[in-house]
């Protein structure tokens, strides 16, 4: 009985201290931290590092432009004017979508098996298997890396874009609401917005 109850108190004493918790699954990402935990979950995968580097320097980037497009908004206008709440709702959207891709990338990564991967594309491949079945199972990864990179572009397109629009809102001399809706950026961020609702649909 001793020895059962020190073999408890063993397991449950690693499971607190070393066992590293569960990230939540793609569908029940929350908050920043969650896109952290899952996507840090393949940092270590040799074929998928790079990317997965890119898409959590890219989460750090949106939060920093984030803070920086709602400081500057806080000091240009007040909030209860309708020029503050507009570029609000375009950064939040925008947003949205930045984190909709971002699950994109979960959806693929949580599907791909690395170390099948790395043994049809190793030079020293099975000899089991045809080149057919290697060719046809390797443009299978391709295609995954390839949604990946898609997802990552995207993202990239927006953080640009909120860079834009930070220095369009440093330059407007008016908080004319109808000057701001022709603002070149705010142009291109709501069509892109109007273009994933579409898909969504």
């Amino acid at each position: 009985m001793l020895i059962v109850s020190l073999l408890v108190v063993l397991y449950g004493s690693y499971t607190l201290l070393f066992k590293t918790p569960a990230a939540p699954s793609v569908r029940h990402l929350e908050n920043q931290e969650d896109y952290i935990a899952s996507l840090s979950k393949y940092r270590n995968v040799k074929a998928l590092k790079k990317d997965v580097l890119l898409a959590l320097d890219q989460l750090e980037r949106i939060e920093k432009k984030k803070s920086t497009l709602l400081q500057v908004l806080g000091e240009r206008f007040e909030p209860a004017e309708l020029s503050y709440r507009k570029f609000l709702s375009v950064i939040t959207e925008v947003e949205k979508l930045f984190y909709l891709n971002l699950r994109g990338i979960l959806s693929k990564l949580s599907i791909f098996d690395a170390s099948e991967f790395t043994l049809f594309t190793n030079r020293q491949k099975p000899k089991s298997f045809s080149d057919a079945l290697v060719h046809r199972k390797t443009g299978l990864y391709n295609e995954y890396f390839a949604h990946v990179t898609g997802y990552l572009g995207a993202n990239e397109e927006i953080l640009l874009k909120l860079d834009q629009l930070l220095l369009e809102i440093s330059q407007l001399d008016s908080t004319d609401y109808t000057a701001i809706e022709e603002m070149p950026c705010m142009k291109e961020l709501s069509a892109l917005i109007g273009q994933t609702k579409l898909y969504q649909n």
